[in-house]
């Protein structure tokens, strides 16, 4: 006997429960009709969206879901459906995945293990789940579970205990740059420790910050896999799943596509164009303005928004001043043409100088510094946000991971905007992520890889002027911010001089106010800026203690 499971990889959006219903009720029908499925499988919280977060503390919760759960019950028939969603029981709240077939909930399973780092703020929500989740599905039993429960052998141990053959586990599992062979290493460890087939059903989209990629997959018994779905793409996937009665009953999966592996380059570039699309879309924005400064970070920022959202609805805005040099403009210009936006040029001097004039009285018998510098950033952030305000465009921002942490932008200048695509990217990624992006097409000068970046806010200005060179920079801030190591531990591995470590350091300690006040942007490392690191502005910690 054969047993279908559809895997349902869709981009839902967080609290529009009527509408995820109606996509749920879609794909199921679907599923059974079209793919001819048995099963057909959804992530974790699809009802919701992911992550809900204080939705879930809101009283209408409750009835909102009750009545989507019973119209699924009253419109799907002919299909298992495993869904997930929150419900209170009992005066507690669970992370649900119920068993939806022929207008019953033949089961309902409560995640048992809540995450409560990085990202995830599980416990602040829910309870924990205590109980197995078994269900018969065409004589098979299949056993459930959500998301972090595959993390730790307890839940897949005890529904092999209760008789499972088969695990289904749905999950929210947000991108990272490592965590695809995460996934797949942690998939062998529990199928290998049970000798139980597992089916890994994962969200797709973008909701803020996060990025979900979908990639859901099969494993068999033995942990290989054997069934890979599409990474970055909404659909259904199915699974075949061969039962042998006799003796020793057996589930076994068929083998069946396995989408091709990305490159490093290729997943955190779709990673930025879904983050980015979905968050223009549901926020429901006309398009997009961004700053073109003819730099590399401005010209990722635009390719990536291109492709995101299209041409037509992309406005780049060139705001040259004295220092702006001809080779900017001429490659802000090329830009522009390749990718076919709509391109503004519109000069600050007059604008700058206004400032200057009215501030006059109070600069008096003070020496030129950085002030005027941020004068420049900030008129032109004044100038993005009114053609933002008047088009109902949202301003891109674009600078980078390096920047950020070091405080290496103007605030409420360079740093205005809706969304940053390349806010957890590191300049020497950015530098990768160009090269990859012209293999699919040339649309970023190669003058504009190969220059020295500068701001260009001063004379002859470059960023090495004010900063270590990105090489250096990069390696002391992913030891620091990636892997929490110490002054003294960076140090220890004898590749940079201690001046220069504590430099780097107090600069990303100084800087977490500018941080606070910057726009979300995508997620691609473990630890993004935003909601995985959260150290407090105000504090009297010592960088050698």
């Amino acid at each position: 006997m054969t047993l279908r499971i559809a895997m349902a990889q869709l981009d839902m959006l967080v609290g529009d429960i009527t509408k995820n219903t109606q996509s749920v009720i879609d794909a199921a029908l679907k599923a059974r009709d079209q793919e001819q499925a048995d099963v057909v499988v959804f992530p974790e919280l699809t009802l919701t969206g992911y992550p809900p977060e204080d939705l879930l503390l809101r009283p209408s919760l409750e009835p909102r879901i009750e009545s989507a759960l019973a119209k699924i019950q009253a419109e799907v028939t002919g299909i298992h459906l495993v869904l997930g969603y929150p419900r209170r029981i009992d005066g507690e709240l669970f992370n649900c995945a119920g068993v939806i077939y022929q207008g019953q909930m033949l089961v309902e399973y409560a995640k048992q293990k809540l995450p409560n780092f990085l990202v995830f703020d599980d416990k602040r929500y829910f309870s924990e789940g205590r109980d197995a989740g078994l269900v018969d599905i065409k004589g098979v039993k299949v056993g459930l579970s959500i998301c972090e429960d595959i993390w730790h052998p307890e839940p897949i141990a005890q529904a092999k205990a209760a008789g499972a053959e088969l695990i289904l586990n749905l999950n929210a599992s947000p991108y990272h740059i490592e965590k695809m062979g995460e996934r797949e290493t942690l998939l062998h460890k529990r199928a290998t420790e049970t000798t139980l087939p597992i089916v890994y059903v994962n969200y797709m989209g973008a909701q803020d910050e996060l990025v979900y990629e979908g990639g859901s997959f099969v494993v068999n018994a033995k942990g290989e896999k054997v069934m890979q779905a599409p990474w970055f793409e909404s659909g259904l996937y199915c699974a075949d799943f061969i039962v042998n009665d006799g003796q020793s009953h057996k589930v076994e999966p068929v083998s069946a596509a396995i989408a091709p592996a990305l490159s490093e380059e290729a997943s955190v570039y779709q990673a930025m164009v879904l983050g980015l699309r979905d968050y223009i879309e549901k926020n429901r924005f006309k398009g997009i303005v961004l700053g073109l400064s003819g730099g590399i970070d401005s010209a990722l920022s635009l390719a990536v928004a291109v492709d995101a959202i299209g041409a037509d609805r992309v406005q780049a805005v060139m705001m040259p001043y004295t220092y702006t040099s001809s080779i900017s403009l001429e490659d802000a210009e090329e830009e522009t043409n390749l990718l076919g936006v709509k391109y503004s040029v519109l000069p600050i001097e007059s604008m700058v100088s206004a400032f200057n004039d009215v501030l006059a009285p109070e600069f008096e018998g003070y020496g030129k510094d950085t002030t005027e510098e941020n004068l420049q950033a900030r008129t032109r952030g004044v100038t993005l946000m009114a053609i933002s305000n008047k088009k109902g465009y949202m301003v891109l921002t674009t600078g980078n991971k390096s920047e950020m942490a070091v405080g290496y932008a103007t605030l409420y200048g360079d740093m205005v905007g809706g969304y940053s695509v390349l806010k957890d990217v590191f300049k020497t990624l950015v530098f990768k992520l160009c090269r990859y992006r012209n293999t699919l097409g040339y649309v970023i000068p190669e003058r504009v890889i190969t220059r020295p970046p500068s701001a260009e806010l001063a004379p002859d200005q470059k960023d090495e002027d004010s900063l270590p060179s990105y090489d250096i920079l990069d390696q002391i801030l992913h030891m620091y911010i990636e892997q929490d190591m110490s002054a003294e531990a960076i140090l220890a591995t004898n590749q940079f001089d201690r001046e220069t470590v504590y430099r780097v350091l107090r600069l990303v300690d100084v800087n977490e106010y500018k941080r606070r006040q910057a726009p979300t942007g995508v997620r691609i490392t473990a630890r993004g800026f935003g909601r995985d690191r959260r150290y407090p502005i105000t504090n009297g910690w010592h960088i050698g203690e």
